[in-house]
This record gives structure tokens, sequence and C-alpha cells, in this order.
């Protein structure tokens, strides 16, 4: 062609304006702060809930109860995590095919809305006692139904889907009604019964605790070596150290008997408190005592020359050091069995005779020699193993610390001392009782030390052991129901169902309930406290807890009970004539008294199961959930309380399976604090990213551990999404307004089959994924395919035959076709990730008012789109095609090219490889090359290899031709057709065109 001359250069086509370029108003900024709100508003609009009901009904329905939150403040990223967990699992059951439902609910009653009203009259001046308990527990109703609407309005911003206008709540009148009617299958069935029993007490919330509202923190406690002189050997001396069987030499028996007769027993505690309730001490028969009579010590020290003290001999040189003893002497071995002693404040001065007996010595199975002095302090009131040994041995109980911590008021020594304040600060109890010990010569060495304490869950404050009547469910006697398919006591139950019924997620959940519950004692139901559900029982006055009738057993009282709950809820058990209004006409008002302590609150959320899966129309059917899901720490708390309190009603788990998840950390790992200031908000991540990306991050992490989260983890979500939102733009803006049909599987070319036989493959695998809740497993299938196979790779390929082939093209029409194919199927995998972005994308192909991808399902995948032979082959294709984009590239760097379509490398195969790689002209489209020679000859030196490919090899050639100004390929046969500087295929795109 001779050169251009301006006429000719006026009579260029514009070539860009014929190529099929992308074209889509699909932002690449999303800008999901603001436009997230709108979708919200439009879900709201069509009633995308009740629509999805509809759509499924008569499917399989699929179940998750949700575990309800405290209504009593703003949401933490835990609740974010917990909720967006559960929708994603909602959603994704619902898009392949269940009829998937989820109620939300509440957790109302308990402790912390008390303390609310409690500070607002505080600061008012009120006196909470001087109140009617109605209308304190008015207060804490309204208090908590607004703190509803705010979590409500803030997990539907995350994108959660549910029945928002109708949840659940524990201080609904039916949901009260059934939780005392649940309560009342304990009554009937034997399992409840009232004890006096040491539990774990809050002084500062002055009510027991189950173990579910306990956690454990390091504590500071006082350390106290006790004496408590020996008052009675066994029969002889002799047998005092017979029994060890020591052969030491002979003895002066008189002289050792006197010397015995002057020894203590030393004990050690972390518990100086309780040493005015000791009435016995454990020893073990599994360890060697001796007798250690002081011979060296400081004079101002409280352990003497001369005094003799009775040690386990593993722990002697330990207290020896503890009490500052420069040295003693081993005098003989000592077996306590038999021996007494006096209590170490026996003949206090101002002790009044109070503590003037003697303390048994005793055997228990928990006494051991890893520290303090093999011998330990026994209070039956203050703790459990101490409770135990005392009914074995019929110890006395002791009821000198009130409900608040203090001392009775008439205790001698230390009436009206607080073990704690009300602040949850050490009180002067231990101070004092340290004190009394010292100047009645009772100790022998103190300290102090850090170790794990219990503390309460709510109010962070230290607890106690402390004996007080509570009601109790027994977990290990026979559950009168006749329902024994799974046990016959709800121990037995708990554990069959944990092992047999039950699906755990991850797996380990199992062993962890397991162990609680095979280890747990019996459930303290009552709380005395105010806002909460009654234990509806009377007990007969003057009867004692054992006798016949002492519980009013009746079911005309029950029912009577439960109708007036439904109509007016549970206030009316405090109104004035309660007692009357239940029991007139059925038996005396004036024999009964009525109990007013309220249902632990894990009463109220594990009896869930039976006022929302068992009796609303949109429950389960069968009154069981397919899946509960919470955090780890759930074990102990509404797995646990749900798991009892079913296998006393219904005989089994409520659940079929259960999910926990890890807890949320800062981006280094550590526990979230609002002192520290590392908290992350999830109303913050939403201002600055959007939903999305917060529902982003919960997909991307394992959430079987502990979750991470901060500015640069955030960072790298956003990004990820990014190059996600990229792909799904090029789909958006390559996809023609009405897509062609799929052609016959053998009239496709290889690369269409290809990417059928992945999304056939991916269909499988994102499916599996979603029914084992592996979200991570999902999102890295979906994002791999959409950035590797789709963005790397087919739309790098075919951009050109998009762009460039003429409108009819087979090719192109087959591109089209498989991309509508793609679009049918990623978005809808997506959408229980990115319940937002995926709408979007959505509704810019689906215009009518009603759509919505959340109302689609996921699409069958037709099995015959499966070609593990091609999957293969083409396999070994992208292998060889990697060592050629690598020699591209490295000619690219060193400025050889600026472009891979100006290359036209020799591809050296080994045979295999050729036979796998046969069309030079399509193999050339698959590199992005404006030719590509294909050789099975050895290859010359200094061809270009790539570790780990083996027998390819490629010498770099650059494209013979000039280059065509439609599609940039370099062409000998551009500038030979009617349309100039353009290839023939251009050529003949052009024509058709026009």
């Amino acid at each position: 062609m001779c050169a251009d001359t301006p006429a000719d250069t006026d009579r260029t086509a514009d070539y860009k304006s014929t190529l099929n370029l992308p074209q889509t108003d699909f932002p690449m900024r999303a800008g999901l702060p603001k436009r997230e709100p709108e979708w919200l508003a439009r879900w709201a609009e069509i009633g995308i809930y009740d629509r999805l009901r509809e759509k499924a009904e008569g499917r399989k329905p699929f179940t998750l109860h949700d575990g309800p939150p405290y209504a009593n403040g703003n949401l933490h990223i835990g609740h974010a995590l917990n909720k967006i967990l559960k929708d994603m699992v909602v959603r994704s059951q619902q898009m392949m095919g269940r009829d998937a439902r989820y109620i939300p609910g509440w957790d109302c009653h308990g402790l912390p809305i008390e303390w609310k009203i409690e500070e607002q009259y505080r600061k008012k001046g009120r006196d909470k006692d001087a109140v009617p308990v109605v209308e304190f527990r008015r207060e804490c109703r309204d208090f908590a139904a607004g703190w509803i609407d705010i979590q409500r309005d803030e997990f539907k911003r995350l994108g959660i889907t549910g029945a928002w206008d109708d949840p659940y709540l524990t201080m609904d009148y039916h949901a009260e009604r059934v939780i005392a009617e649940e309560f009342q299958k304990f009554l009937m069935n034997g399992t409840l019964y009232q004890g006096s029993k040491p539990v774990m007490w809050s002084p500062v919330e002055k009510t027991a605790l189950a173990e579910a509202e306990v956690e454990y923190h390091d504590h500071v406690s006082h350390t106290i070596w006790v004496k408590f002189p020996l008052t009675k050997l066994p029969s002889s001396a002799m047998d005092a150290v017979m029994f060890i069987g020591d052969d030491e030499g002979q003895f002066d028996l008189a002289s050792l008997d006197h010397t015995l007769r002057q020894a203590s027993v030393v004990i050690w505690t972390t518990t100086p408190w309780t040493i005015p309730q000791n009435r016995a001490i454990a020893f073990s028969s599994d360890i060697k005592y001796g007798v250690y009579q002081v011979t060296e010590a400081a004079g101002d020290n409280w352990a003497k020359p001369g005094d003799v003290l009775i040690l386990a001999d593993d722990l002697a040189e330990e207290v020896r050091k503890s009490a500052r003893i420069d040295a003693w002497q081993r005098v003989i071995g000592f077996n306590p069995d038999g021996a007494e002693c006096a209590h170490p404040l026996r003949g206090a001065e101002g002790g009044e005779g109070e503590w003037d007996f003697d303390v048994p010595m005793i055997s228990g199975d928990h006494v051991t020699a890893e520290a303090g002095t093999g011998f330990v302090h026994t209070a039956p009131s203050h703790g459990d193993d101490d409770y135990q040994m005392g009914l074995k041995y019929g110890l006395p109980m002791t009821y000198n610390v009130m409900e608040d911590g203090r001392y009775r008021d008439d205790l001698p020594l230390f009436g009206g001392k607080a073990i704690l304040k009300p602040n949850g600060k050490e009180g002067n109890a231990n101070k004092a009782v340290i004190e009394a010990l010292q100047e009645a010569g009772g100790l022998i060495a103190r300290g102090k030390l850090t170790h794990s304490y219990p503390h309460s869950w709510r109010s962070k404050a230290p607890l106690i052991y402390r004996n007080t009547p509570q009601w109790f469910a027994a977990i290990d006697r026979e559950v009168g129901d006749g329902l024994d398919t799974h046990g016959k006591t709800i121990r037995e139950r708990a554990l069959t169902s944990i092992d047999e019924l039950v699906t755990w997620t991850p797996p380990r959940g199992r062993n962890r309930l397991h162990a609680m519950i095979e280890q747990r004692p019996d459930w303290v139901l009552s709380r005395q406290r105010a806002w909460g559900v009654p234990l509806t029982c009377f007990v007969k006055k003057g009867a004692k807890p054992d006798d016949e009738g002492f519980l009013l057993r009746n079911e005309e009282v029950n029912a009577r009970i439960v109708e007036a709950f439904e109509a007016e809820g549970a206030d009316c058990w405090y109104e004035e004539g309660a007692k009357e209004r239940f029991l007139s006409g059925i038996v005396s008002p004036d024999d009964y008294a009525q109990v007013f302590d309220i249902l632990d609150v894990w009463f109220d959320s594990g009896s869930t199961h039976a006022f929302v899966l068992r009796d609303r129309e949109d429950g389960s059917g069968d009154g069981l959930a397919d899946l509960y899901l919470e955090g780890t720490d759930q074990h102990r708390g509404w797995f646990h309380s749900s798991m009892l309190q079913a296998c006393g009603t219904i005989g089994r788990a409520p659940y079929r399976g259960v999910l926990t998840h890890g807890f949320t950390l800062d981006a280094k790992g550590n526990k979230m604090s609002k002192s520290v200031g590392n908290t992350v908000a999830p109303e913050k991540v939403v201002q600055q990213y959007g939903a999305d990306i917060l529902r982003l991050w919960v997909a991307q992490s394992d959430y079987t551990g502990d979750l991470r989260i901060g500015d640069e983890i955030l960072k790298g979500v956003a990004d990820s999404y990014r190059r996600l939102r990229n792909t799904l733009r090029f789909v958006l803006g390559s996809l023609p307004e009405t897509v062609p049909d799929l052609p016959a599987q053998g009239d496709l070319p290889e690369l269409e089959r290809l990417m059928l036989h992945r999304l056939w493959q991916l269909d499988g695998q994102v499916r599996a994924a979603y029914d084992a809740y592996d979200f991570q497993k999902a999102w890295r299938a979906i994002f791999d395919f959409a950035t590797l196979d789709l963005s790397a790779f087919y739309f790098d390929i075919r951009k050109d035959a998009l762009y460039c082939d003429a409108p009819d093209s087979p090719r192109r029409l087959a591109c089209e076709a498989v991309l509508g194919a793609i679009y049918d199927r990623l978005i809808p995998w997506l959408a229980p990730i990115l319940t937002f972005t995926t709408e979007e994308v959505w509704l810019e192909r689906h215009k009518d008012a009603g759509a919505s991808v959340h109302l689609a399902d996921m699409p069958a995948t037709p099995e015959d789109w499966r070609d593990d032979a091609l999957a293969e082959r083409m396999g070994r294709v992208r292998s060889v095609r990697r060592v050629v984009t690598g020699a591209l590239e490295e000619k690219r760097r060193d400025k050889t090219i600026g472009a891979s379509l100006e290359a036209a490398p020799v591809v050296y195969l080994a045979d295999e490889l050729a036979r796998a790689v046969s069309d030079p002209a399509t193999f050339a489209d698959l590199c992005i090359t404006s030719g590509i020679t294909l050789s099975t000859n050895t290859a010359p030196e200094g061809a270009f290899t790539l570790e780990g490919v083996e027998g390819v090899a490629v010498v770099f050639d650059e494209a013979d031709g000039a280059k065509c100004q439609r599609c940039w390929k370099i062409l000998p046969d551009v500038g030979t057709h009617a349309h100039p500087d353009v290839c023939g295929r251009c050529d003949a795109a052009l024509a058709e065109i026009e």
C-alpha cells in the first residue's frame, strides 16, 4: 500500500466505534455505605421475607433457631459475627432449595436490666424496696423493649433477613406462660427439689449464679497456714505411728505421747473468711504425714521453737520456708485417721464459746499433695467438695454469711464484717479473721497468691460459695415422664443426645459439652431477684423439703397459673391476692406459702424451643431445630441450658446440629476492651466500608477459631472485594440484553466447554461447602474462580472475540452464552455472603419491580457439562501456557516487546504435550499472541523454561506482518482487504456491521 494521504485518513473508519466494548452502568466504586440502605428499604417495600416463605411453601424446612442476645446495649463486633454467620446459613439453605426460616429473638429478663433500673432509682433518690414489684417489673420491661428496637435496626443494617416484624421475646406473655409451663414439668416429673447447699453466690448481685454465669479471672487472694491443735489421738499414740510403718528405732512412748499431744495439724487456705465455718479437716490415706518439731526460728516468728506441726512429708519443706522456720526435726510419721482437733478460734477472746468444739479428721479423695500442707480445711457451707464431705460424714451446715456477703450480725468477733463490698472490692472479713487467728496463736504464716478465681459473668465481681436454700433440677434422678428412649435421667439423655443425635461443627464442640455435662452438678434454678419468670410453685407450711407433700403438685393449679400468664404475663404472680386466686377452691391457700424466687434466665432461653420451634406456625413443625449457632462460650451457656431443659421436658436435645464460632480479637490478637480502646464497633465499619465488607470479613475468616479484625485487615478485605467487583462488572458489561442459548456441547469451542465443566465442578464444591457451613471454603472457591479462572484466564483470552468478532460469530455467541451461565450461577452463589452487592448486580439485568436475587435459587447445573477428559487435557495446556506467558513477560521486562500480541513464539513440546496442544491458532489465542509455532524438535540452547513444568521450552520470535488497527494483532494479511489497516477477521466483521 502507498503511504496515507490526508484524504485517505479522512476515509479511515472509526474502528473503535465498531468494537463490542463492555457497556454497563454498574460502577466500579461501590459506595456501599450510602447505597446499602436503599436496598434495605426496597426489601422492606417488597416484603422479601414473606415472599420467601410463600415461595418455599411445601419445601423441606430448615430451621436455624436464634440464640437470643440480651436487650441492654448497642451491638458489638461479636454480635455482628454471630448474626452474619446465621444469615449466611439461612440464605444458603434457602437458595439450595429448603424452606429456611429465621425468627430472631431477644432475652429480656435478668439482672443487668434490673441494675439499670436500680441505677436510675439511685440517681433520683428512690428506694427500690419501696417500689411495688409489679411497677419495678414494668420499668424493666419498658427498658428491654427500647433496646430491642435499637438492636433490631442495627441487625437489619447488616443485611440480616428474618421475621423482624414478629420476633420472639422471652418477656412476651405467651413466652412467660410457656416458661412457667416448662418449669411445671420439672415440678411434676419429680426432678425439682429444694436443697440447702453451697452454690456460687454473688454478694454484689445478691443472688445465686449457675456455672454458665461464671467466668474465671486472675485474682489476688490471702493465703494462711493455720494450726488446729490435736485434741484426740487414735486409741493410743502407737496407733498413730504404726500405720506408717516407720522404722526409726526405739521410742519412749510416754515422751512420744506427750509430744503428740502438743502437736497441731496445719492447713492452708486461700479463703480465710471461711475459717469460722470450719467443721472438719480432710486428709488422704495415700499421703504420708510426719510430725515436725521446730528447733530454730526467729524471735518474732509466729512458729516458735518447740512447736510441733503435722504436715504431709512431700510438702513439709515448702511449709518450712513459708513459715520462716530455720530448722526442725521430723519426730515420727503420723496416721490422722480417727484424730480430732480443736477449732483454731476455740477460746478466742470475745468468741463467746462459738467455736468451742472439736473438728474431726476425715478421709477425702479430693485431697492431694500438690500444694498446701496435705490437709484440707473443710467448711461444708462454702464449697462443693466440702459439702459432699459434709453429707458423707454428717457434718453440720453453718449459716453465718448473709446474702450481701456480710457475716450475720450476731456472729461473735466478726458480725457485720463484709467479704466483699457492694462495688466488688475486698471487704474487711479476711483481715478480721486473720487478725483473730493471729491473736489466738493459730497462725504460722501468711501470704498472697494470684490464681484463677470465679467471677460473675455480668458484674465481673468475685464470687463466693455460700450455703443457702435454693431450688434445683436433679440431673441424676429418674425423670417421671415415661420418655425413656434416650435415657431415664437428664444426664443420661443429654449424653446420649450429644453422642448420637447431634452433629457438631467443628467436631471438637462435642467433646467440650460432653465433658461439662458429664461432670456438672444439679442445676440451680432459683434466683433471688425480681425481673424474670417466677418459680410457679407452692410449698406446704411447716413441712420440710424431704417431707411428702412439701411441694404442691396439682394439675388444676398449674393450669390456672399458665392461663393467667397467657392473658396477663408473669406480673400477675406478684399481684396482691395471687395465692388465693390460684389456690382457692382447689386447696386451702392458708396451708401453703408462695415461692417468689425467679427462674435462672438460662431456663428462659433454654425453653425457647417450646414457644418458638413448637408453638409458632413458622416454627420447625417437630419442635426441633436443625441448627443452634453461637460462640464457644455457649457450651456452658445456651447450648448447655437448652440441652438440660429439653432433656427434662422432651427427653432429648432440642437441636440436631450445633455450630460454634470463636471470639473476636483486635488485629494483634488481643481481647477487645473498652478500657484499652481496641474495640471495633460494627456501626463504624458499616459507615466506613459498608456491611458487605463486614460480611466478607466473616466469610474470609476461619470462624472455628478466634477471629482478628482491625483497619489493615479490613483494607485487605476491601481489596478482595474490589477485585471481585471488577470481575462482576466485566460480566455485566459483556452480556448482551438477550443472552444467546447455549449451543450443543459438540458445537462449543473447547474453552467454553472447559468453563462449563468448571461451573459444574464449582457447583458441587459450593453446595457442599454451604451444607457444611464452611463459608470460608465457599468464598475461596468462588473468589478463585472469579479472579483466576475468569479474570486472569477466560476473560483475558475471550476479550478479543467479544470485542472484535462479528456479531453472529459462533465463537462470540458461544462466549456470550457461557457468560450467561456464569452470571446465573455466580451471583446466587455469592448472595449469602455479599447480600447487597449481589442484589445490585442482579437488578442490573432484572428490572421488574419485585425482582431480587434473594428470591432466586442456585440453579441446577446439567450433568452433561462435566467433561473430565477435557479438563485434564486443558490442565496440561494451561501448564504449557504458563511457560509461554513467562517467556513473554521476560521480554516485556527487558523492553523487547510492549504487549504479548507483538510476539509469535516457537514452542517446543514433548510428544505427550504436543498431543494436548494440537492447534497452533487456538493455542495462540490462549496465549494472547498474534501467532505461535508448535514443534516437537529438541529445543535449542537458551530456550526459556519454567521450573516445575517439564517438556516445554519457548524461543521468542516477533510476529510477522502489520498491526491491525482494530484488533491490534500483528498479521501478514493486514492491509490486503477492503477495509484498510485491518486483518481478514476484522474486515469480515466490519462488512457484517455495515
